[in-house]
């Protein structure tokens, strides 16, 4: 049974595998054994490759956040003060004079601006120009207006599809989904590497206790021998024999040790730590239980279709991809945008009384058009047009082709998983009659009617044996956990939720 636990901005549970029976590694006195459900927690709470991740998602929301913010409307404000002169020459009784004329011109601009999704762009606000000079004594003249003015595009650039805005907002939604996907995709990964640790350390182990067991049998056959000798039961070749194989399981003892490091260094990496030592305490592990997982193929597909993240990348890739190509068609249409504006006016020498002109409404001003262009051969619309349709159709055959790899891996995590549990047995009954073995040929060394030489060669297929129960098992965990990964149920066997942050 699987537990849940609480982990941060994960709920993650006590994960619980199972294993066939096998002897438990040794654990230092007074130390608690690191489960797994434990190792996938803090793997999950300090793992680099999640944390890493995590910045990713961070990253897509803000994208969409700005994305949101081509929509946002504007306040502008200008203010700007010219100066004119001229020069002209002008008859005045018969006689020619230069006239100079100087202009002086004050504008201010006040609006709010802003674009719909729908693609148009629209400013609510006013403007007031005070034009004066020499001509009229330089005495104000206020002309203010007030008013909406729009223009909304008919063909291209009109509707969701069309505008430049709203497709950053489409392909920024799609992007965070994808984060959110490929950030799940990480964490069963992660998930499954510290299966797969957790158990190659366990095996490890067990390898460590064979190498060790058949080494203290092939001590205890020398010592027995050397005994024997003296008796003159056996020849000094015996001893001998015993001595040299005696020898060669202590290197594989080493050998184990060595095994047994650099498998808690790669659990204890996934877990987060970043300092390694080969003299340091070792982690204690205990075999969980296997769980019984039903296998129905067409189901598994349909499971693995919903759930797997590759895939539902896969798919959002091919939306990014239909955005941009509706998008692109619509830039093949001509440009043919509606120009209206609707509003007062005032004007008076006093800036107040003409504001306050367009305020009552005294002067309606209002305007209505059709601005047209068409390029003359479209040759860059019809290119992103035609790259944007061949993108489509190449992503919607890599999901095709990526529909039948996952019909084909679940089949083969499938059958894996049924082999290597049928390994497990085959390995666990070999091991059984091997010991059996080498207990008779003992029994038979010790009556007399037996030879160091069966003994030896016994020893040597049990060392054999329990090295493929050890691979056996771990080959049934990563079976295991890569059926889980294949159908993309590793966060729900453990009970693990996402959140969004």
């Amino acid at each position: 049974m699987r537990l849940p636990l609480l982990l941060a901005s994960l709920l993650l549970p006590a994960a619980v595998l199972a294993q066939s029976p096998a002897p438990d590694p040794p654990a230092p006195a007074g130390v608690q054994p690191l489960s797994l459900d434990d190792a996938v927690k803090l793997a999950l709470d300090n793992n680099r490759s999640i944390k890493v991740d995590t910045y990713s998602r961070a990253i897509a929301r803000a994208n969409l956040l700005a994305a949101y913010g081509g929509f946002d409307p504007s306040v502008n404000f200008s203010r700007t003060h010219s100066e004119s002169y001229s020069l002209s020459l002008q008859s005045v009784n018969n006689t020619i004079i230069p006239f100079s004329t100087q202009i002086w011109n004050d504008y201010y601009s006040l609006s709010l601006n802003g674009t719909t999704p729908w693609g148009a762009i629209w400013s609510l606000g006013g403007t007031s120009t005070n034009q004066r000079g020499s001509y009229n004594g330089f005495t104000n003249n206020f002309l203010t207006t007030g008013g909406v003015t729009v223009t909304q595009p008919l063909l291209r650039g009109f509707g969701f599809a069309g505008t430049g805005a709203t497709l950053g907002v489409r392909l920024a939604k799609a992007n965070r989904a994808i984060s959110d996907w490929a950030f799940r995709q990480t964490v069963i990964d992660t998930v499954t590497q510290v299966v797969v640790a957790y158990s190659n350390l366990l095996a490890a182990h067990e390898n460590l206790r064979a190498a060790r067991r058949v080494r203290d049998g092939a001590s205890q056959l020398v010592s027995e021998n050397e005994k024997r000798f003296k008796l003159g039961s056996v020849s000094e070749n015996d001893v001998t024999s015993a001595r040299a194989q005696a020898a060669l399981y202590d290197q594989g003892v080493l050998q184990a040790e060595e095994e047994v490091r650099e498998s808690d260094n790669q659990l204890r990496q996934l877990m987060g730590e970043d300092r390694f030592t080969n003299d340091g305490p070792l982690l204690a592990v205990a075999p969980p239980p296997v769980p019984d997982l039903a296998v129905d193929p067409a189901k598994d597909l349909q499971t693995a279709l919903q759930l797997r993240p590759d895939y539902q990348q896969a798919r959002l890739g091919l939306s990014e991809d239909r955005y941009n190509e509706s998008y692109a068609r619509n830039q093949l249409l001509p440009q043919v945008n509606f120009v209206g504006s609707y509003g007062y006016t005032g004007l008076d020498e006093s800036f107040a009384t003409s504001r306050q002109m367009v305020r009552n409404g005294d002067n309606r001003a209002y305007s209505a058009g059709v601005e047209v262009s068409i390029p003359i051969t479209f040759a860059q619309g019809r290119g992103k047009a035609r790259a944007a349709r061949l993108q489509r159709q190449k992503d919607e055959a890599q999901l095709k082709l990526l529909e039948e790899n996952i019909a084909l891996g679940v089949a083969t995590a499938a059958g894996q998983m049924d082999t290597a549990r049928k390994s497990v047995a085959t390995a666990q009954n070999a091991e059984t009659l091997n010991e059996a073995l080498v207990e008779a040929e003992l029994k038979r060394l010790r009556a007399g009617t037996g030879s160091t030489f069966a003994v030896l060669y016994q020893q040597q297929q049990l060392s054999t044996a329990d090295r493929q129960f050890a691979a056996a098992l771990a080959n049934q965990w990563a079976a295991i956990a890569n059926y889980e990964r294949t159908l993309g149920t590793t966060l729900q066997d453990f009970h693990i939720t996402l959140t969004d942050h």
